[in-house]
């Protein structure tokens, strides 16, 4: 990805950069200050290679200010989305805390602190589905817990058509952005329906969140591979691996209804899936 070239003291529209904090296939993000408000946000500059085909940049950049209207405690609030010296920009809330990967380690999440987190990330997703916002690039790496133990969901709309590093679009070469059979998402999190082709719906977010769930109480993905075709072929074919022991019955039964591999088997609505999380007793392993 060829580089912004912003460093401290540059301004983008009405925001001074301070530092930058990331690179990566979804952009440049950078610390910044807004002197209007007198805060500091983060501010992701798109990159230009995805944003090539005018229709596809329109998309996104609509997606996007959709995704400005959500208002939620447990969702990564979008400020503002703008264009200046030719580089597209989303200025959002300046999060601050870890990725939910990199916060476990090798022990994991005890039971109770998995389902809290499920929980808030399945409210979360259920207000951004009332508005019609489906994320689809739902993963760990997209979840950050802040310094004081909250869940913040990020990049909500942007993910429809902005290809990660280590996204399936690597499998679809060839493809512009605008195709409707290219495959945008983290093949991990995928279900067998959008490896399939089919487009992603609200059951779409509900399959990550069971793999996220999965990923945190038994310290891996349930399914893996080598290759992103050998993930692919277990998401497609393989039972997910086994749970640990000390996973209550309960937890065990909702990862299970949200990995079905049928979409029309699994929770339809998040909603279902956190009344399933909180009504889960983590000392007796059943659901009350």
């Amino acid at each position: 990805m060829k580089s912004s070239a912003l460093g401290p003291g540059d301004r983008l529209g009405p925001f001074t950069i301070s530092e930058l904090l990331g690179r990566g296939g979804m952009g440049e993000v950078y610390r910044a200050y807004d002197p209007r408000l007198k805060r500091e946000v983060a501010l992701k500059v798109l990159p230009a290679e995805t944003l090539a085909d005018p229709g596809a940049r329109e998309r996104l950049l609509g997606e996007a200010r959709s995704a400005a209207a959500l208002n939620h405690p447990h969702i990564c609030t979008i400020h503002e989305v703008g264009e200046e010296q030719g580089r597209d920009f989303i200025a959002m809330e300046l999060v601050k805390g870890q990725p939910l990967n990199k916060v476990a380690g090798a022990a994991g999440f005890t039971t109770t602190a998995a389902i809290r987190i499920g929980s808030e990330i399945a409210d979360a997703l259920a207000h951004a589905h009332e508005h019609g916002v489906i994320h689809r690039d739902l993963k760990s790496a997209n979840v950050m817990l802040t310094t004081d133990a909250r869940v913040k969901v990020m990049d909500f709309g942007l993910a429809r058509r902005v290809p990660t590093a280590d996204s399936a679009t690597q499998a679809t070469q060839g493809q512009s952005l605008t195709e409707p059979g290219a495959i945008v998402g983290t093949t991990h999190y995928l279900p067998p329906e959008v490896l399939s082709g089919v487009k992603a719906d609200a059951r779409s977010d509900i399959w990550a969140l069971g793999v996220m769930l999965h990923e945190m109480v038994a310290r891996g993905m349930p399914f893996d591979g080598k290759t992103g075709f050998e993930i692919a072929a277990a998401i497609m074919h393989s039972p997910p691996r086994p749970l640990p022991a000390t996973v209550p019955t309960g937890l065990r039964g909702v990862i299970a209804r949200c990995l079905e591999k049928e979409p029309a088997r699994r929770y339809q609505h998040v909603g279902e899936v956190r009344a399933a999380l909180e009504a889960v007793q983590p000392d007796s392993g059943t659901i009350a």
